[in-house]
C-alpha cells in the first residue's frame, strides 16, 4: 500500500518499537492472535481504525445471520422461539459476555440498548439508596450517559448530578463522594481520551461511604481487561457493536451483582422480565434472577450477528487480547510523535499503556480535516468535537503494518497538503 520502509535519516528512533514495516510484518506473523484476521470481512484498501466505534463484520457473525434467517426464521417461523432456543438467546449471549467482563455466571443478560441499560440501573441504584439525592460523575463522560443521568435524577425529587471536570483525577472523584451521595456513574474507558479509570480503588472508596456504582463498559468489553466481580462492581452496562463486533445497533448488557439481585429492580418492568411471561397474568412479578432486567422482546437478527461475533472471544485469551491493543496503541503513537511532529498534534490519550484503552486521540485544530483526508485515502478513523481525532485498535483484526501503513499515509497528507482540500472541511452528519 505505501513503500517506504524505515523512519527517514533524522527522525526520533523509537526505543522497543518496529523501525520498519518490514519489523511489524514480521511481528505480525509471530503474533498468535494474527490467525483472527482472515474471519473478518475487511475491505481491500481500506485500513480500518474505528472499530472502538463500530466493529467490522465477522464472518461468524454473518454466517449466523444466515443460519437465523434461512434455517431458522423460514424454516421453523415462530417456532424457532422454542426450537432454535432464541427465548433463551438473552442470557445465553449475557453469559458469553460475562466471560469478558470478570463476571461469574447469572450477573448479566443482554437486553435492549446502552442508553436503556444505563436507566435501568441508575434508577435502580438509587432507589436501594434511597434518602441520598446525588448522582456523581464527569463532566467528560460520554454525553448521552450524562443525559440519562439527568433523566433518572428528574424522577427522584430533588436529586442532582455532581461532575468533575474534565482533568479531574480519581482522587478527586472520591472527594465528592459524601453522605448524600447515592450513585457513582463512570466510563471505565473514556470515548475521547481513552483514560481508564480504576475500578477497583474507586468502587472500594465509593463503597467505604455507601456509594453505588454504575461502570459504563463500552470501550472496555472485548479490548481491555474487566473484573467486575473481583472489584466489587454493583452494577454495569456496555454495548454490542464495538469491540464485540454485534454490528450498528447491537443489543447492549447489563450486569447486576448477585448480591443484588431480588433487591435491584428494573423500572421498565416489560413482559419479559416477568417471572412467568407466558402466564399473561394481569399483575406484574419480576423473575427471580437477572431475567428481570430485560424489557421487551429481543430483536433476534440483532442477537443473531452478536452471538455469532462474541463465538469468536470463546477461542481468545484476554491478557493476549490487552497485550495486543498496548503493542498496537504504543506503535501508533511513537510513529505519529516521531513521524508527525511538524503538525503539531497534541496526544490526549495516556502515555502509559497501563492507563489507556484500545484508542488513541491526538487534538489538533484541524483534526476534522485530517481525518476526512485519511477517510478518503482508505484510513478510516473518527473525529471527536471539538478538536480530535480518534483512532481504535481492535486486536482481533488490525495488525502492526495496518499501524506503519496508516502513519505513512498521514505523512503524506500531511507533507502535500491534502488535507486542506475545501470538501474536507465540510462537516457531515456523522462524524
Amino acid at each position: 500500500m505505501v513503500s517506504s520502509e524505515a523512519i527517514p535519516t533524522g527522525q526520533t528512533r523509537i526505543a522497543g518499537l518496529p523501525q520498519s514495516r518490514a519489523e511489524c510484518e514480521a511481528l505480525d506473523q509471530a503474533d498468535p492472535l494474527s490467525r483472527f484476521r482472515g474471519r473478518f470481512d475487511l475491505p481491500d484498501g481500506v485500513l480500518y481504525l474505528d472499530g472502538n466505534s463500530l466493529g467490522a463484520v465477522c464472518r461468524d457473525a454473518r454466517d449466523a445471520l444466515s443460519r437465523t434467517v434461512e434455517e431458522e426464521w423460514r424454516t421453523d417461523l415462530i417456532r424457532s422461539w422454542n426450537t432454535a432456543g432464541w427465548v433463551d438467546w438473552p442470557v445465553d449471549l449475557g453469559e458469553q459476555v460475562a466471560s469478558l467482563i470478570g463476571a461469574a455466571p447469572g450477573q448479566t443478560i443482554v437486553a435492549d440498548g446502552t442508553s436503556i441499560n444505563l436507566f435501568k440501573a441508575l434508577v435502580a441504584a438509587l432507589r436501594m439508596n434511597a434518602g441520598r439525592s446525588a448522582i456523581v460523575s464527569e463532566s467528560a463522560n460520554f454525553p448521552s450517559d450524562l443525559y440519562i443521568m439527568e433523566g433518572a435524577a428528574s424522577l427522584f425529587e430533588g436529586t442532582t448530578r455532581r461532575l468533575v471536570p474534565p482533568d479531574a483525577t480519581e482522587d478527586d472523584v472520591i472527594a465528592l463522594l459524601d453522605d448524600d451521595v447515592a450513585v457513582l456513574s463512570l466510563t471505565h474507558v473514556n470515548y475521547k481520551t481513552a483514560r481508564i479509570w480504576d475500578m477497583h480503588r474507586i468502587t472500594r472508596a465509593a463503597h467505604d461511604r455507601g456509594v453505588l456504582v454504575v461502570w459504563d463498559l463500552a470501550h472496555s468489553a472485548g479490548a481491555v481487561p474487566v473484573a467486575l466481580d473481583e472489584a466489587g462492581a454493583d452494577f454495569a452496562i456496555g454495548c454490542g457493536y464495538k469491540y464485540l463486533n454485534g454490528g450498528p445497533g447491537a443489543p447492549g448488557f447489563i450486569y447486576v451483582a448477585r448480591r443484588h439481585l431480588g433487591k435491584a429492580v428494573n423500572p421498565l418492568t416489560g413482559w419479559l422480565g416477568h417471572a412467568r411471561p407466558f402466564a399473561f397474568v394481569e399483575d406484574y412479578e419480576p423473575a427471580p434472577d437477572i431475567r428481570s432486567f430485560i424489557c421487551g422482546t429481543p430483536q433476534i437478527l440483532s442477537y443473531a450477528v452478536l452471538k455469532g461475533a462474541l463465538d469468536v472471544f470463546a477461542e481468545t485469551d484476554g491478557a493476549a487480547l490487552y497485550a495486543k491493543s498496548q503493542a498496537l496503541t504504543d506503535l501508533f503513537i511513537g510513529l505519529v510523535e516521531s513521524r508527525c511532529a511538524s503538525a503539531g498534534l497534541h496526544l490526549v490519550s495516556p502515555r502509559d499503556a497501563a492507563l489507556r484503552g484500545s484508542h488513541v486521540s491526538f487534538a489538533h485544530p484541524n483534526a476534522y480535516a485530517f481525518v476526512q483526508a485519511l477517510i478518503a485515502r482508505g484510513v478510516i478513523g473518527d473525529f471527536r468535537a471539538p478538536d480530535i481525532a480518534r483512532f481504535g485498535f481492535a486486536p482481533l483484526y488490525n495488525s502492526r503494518a495496518d499501524v506503519w501503513d496508516a502513519v505513512e499515509i498521514w505523512v503524506d497528507i500531511l507533507a502535500t497538503g491534502e488535507w486542506q482540500r475545501p470538501e474536507f472541511a465540510i462537516v457531515k452528519k456523522v462524524t
